[in-house]
């Protein structure tokens, strides 16, 4: 099924802010570089930017990448800054 998450064997969670303007080929390299991880591995990832009102998901389904993104009307995401 086109975006089902559900599946993902781990979640991992880029601590600190993440810019999103960020594509899929920007984050692939940010979880490469930055979390040294493998983005190919069925694995959640999940980014946040620096107002804390936006989140980007990117996951590997098998054949392309899914990107999710969401913009919270009001409110912030409570975002570890690190590890």
């Amino acid at each position: 099924m086109f975006g089902d998450i559900s599946k993902a064997d781990q979640l991992y969670i880029a601590c600190g802010y993440t810019d999103m303007r960020k594509s899929i080929d920007g984050l692939i390299h940010l979880v490469q570089h930055q979390l040294q991880l493998n983005p190919f591995q069925n694995h959640l990832f999940l980014f946040c930017g620096r107002k804390r009102d936006r989140m980007k998901a990117l996951y590997w389904e098998g054949d392309g990448f899914v990107l999710l993104y969401k913009r919270l009307e009001s409110g912030q995401y409570k975002w570890p800054m690190d590890a």
